[in-house]
């Protein structure tokens, strides 16, 4: 499916010829990229005015040999009915299934959601872990939020704390219109627990330094000390911080807008995936602190895969978040109960449906339970040597249209397909496998 030809042109400057495109692999979002719309037969897509290497890897996956997968059961090559026949057959002799991966968007979401209600099944994402982590900050204390458009617009100084943003998200300086001084200006970058992010040092405009962490301190008594360095009455015993931290918070109390930066996988890494909230809420106590008296706002760089949507959609349609049982009977959040690997491991489940439609990956986790497979066409000859149910799906603004949240919160964005994949979408799949379990097959009388 070709794109429109007669969309409004955009400041890249965009030449004839060049599709207008949304990546969506990542939570960035990145719009108005342009991508030859014609090329090469065979040839994976590519973007012809940016250098993400993040994209170009995904993109690069989409080659004709990838998107001539097809579906297989058992290892064995099978026609797209007979594979979802089976993966019906697989969740209706299941009691409880997990749902996981979850690397859709907006419609393959609402339709999963349906078929997890028919199924009696858990629903948790591929990042789940730090998507728990930044959800419960947010139920315990909330947080001043802020946005893309607010970063380049009015953000004097960026704290990054614990990240490198470009390591995940490359284009993230450019989308804060560092990466060409756009004003204001001069600003300054400042990373406090982490080496500077390589990238700041080609962003022009920009003040780029470092805080390292008290000697003998983790990143949470840090955190706990510059929140109080930065309240309105001078901190008793303020002699303990170093002078570096000292001369921060006066930077951050000085500033017109400070902008707090953390990525939750990254927190969630230092932590060793233990109690990385803990350090997600005093990065919100440290944005409240700042608002007193100045204007600050946090800013998380999560949900990718889709991850944002998936919650936001779920929590619309259920009132709870991920990581809850859903069926008939009701709704039962846990989420440390309904983790993927814990659940896996202590055969709380019965059944796997592991969804995975962006990039190759994101594989499903060993197990030993059932599994069907809906993923990207490259995961087709990993899955063709493992036992179970694998359909091919198509990526939302690859092969299809879609629509995605940003990582700053409720903006949605549209997804225009670059091509026609020839396969079916996540909803399709989830609503084709959910009129199967519906029509029930009538017992057949015993032989007398």
């Amino acid at each position: 499916m070709a794109p429109a030809t007669d969309l409004p042109s955009d400041t890249r400057g965009r030449p004839a010829g060049q599709a207008s495109w949304t990546c969506p692999f990542c939570a960035l979002l990145c719009d108005g990229l342009a991508v030859p719309q014609e090329g090469p037969d065979g040839q994976a897509p590519a973007l012809s005015d940016s250098t993400c290497p993040r994209a170009a890897s995904a993109l690069a996956a989409f080659g004709r040999l990838t998107m001539a997968a097809k579906p297989c059961a058992d290892g064995r090559p099978a026609t797209l009915p007979q594979a979802l026949d089976a993966a019906a057959r697989l969740l209706r002799a299941s009691r409880r299934p997990l749902f996981g991966g979850l690397a859709t968007d907006i419609a393959g979401t609402r339709a999963l959601y349906a078929l997890a209600n028919h199924c009696g099944a858990v629903l948790d994402h591929a990042h789940g872990d730090a998507m728990t982590a930044s959800l419960r900050a947010l139920q315990d204390r909330g947080a001043f939020t802020t946005s893309l458009a607010e970063v380049r617009n009015h953000a004097d100084l960026i704290l990054c704390i614990g990240t490198q943003p470009s390591r995940k998200h490359p284009e993230f300086f450019r989308r804060c219109g560092l990466m060409d001084g756009e004003p204001p200006c001069p600003r300054e970058l400042v990373f406090l627990g982490t080496p500077a992010d390589p990238a700041a040092a080609q962003l022009p405009n920009v003040r780029s330094s470092e805080v390292a962490l008290p000697e003998g301190e983790d990143l949470y008594q840090t955190l706990a000390l510059l929140n109080a360095l930065c309240r309105p009455r001078a901190l008793a015993g303020g002699n303990i911080a170093t002078a570096a931290l000292r001369e921060l918070s006066a930077r951050l109390l000085a500033a017109r807008y400070a902008v707090i930066v953390w990525t939750p996988s990254a927190l969630c890494a230092q932590a060793g995936g233990k109690h990385a909230a803990l350090l997600i809420e005093g990065i919100h106590h440290l944005v409240k602190t700042l608002n007193r008296t100045t204007r600050a706002g946090g800013l998380s760089l999560g949900g990718d895969d889709g991850g944002n949507t998936v919650n936001q959609a779920v929590t619309w349609m259920s009132g709870l978040p991920l990581r809850t049982h859903v069926h008939p009977g009701g709704l039962d959040h846990d989420p440390h109960r309904h983790q993927t690997e814990r659940l896996l491991r202590g055969g709380e489940v019965d059944a796997l449906l592991w969804v995975a439609s962006f990039t190759p990956d994101l594989p499903p986790p060993a197990s030993t339970v059932p599994t069907v497979v809906l993923g990207h066409p490259a995961l087709a000859a990993a899955m063709a040597r493992r036992p179970g149910v694998f359909i091919p799906v198509s990526t939302p603004g690859i092969g299809s249209a879609g629509h995605l949240f940003r990582t700053d919160g409720g903006i949605v964005l549209p997804l225009t397909p670059l091509r026609d994949d020839c396969l079916p979408t996540v909803a399709a799949v989830a609503a084709q496998m959910l009129a199967r379990l519906q029509h029930t097959p009538a017992p057949t009388e015993s032989a007398s």
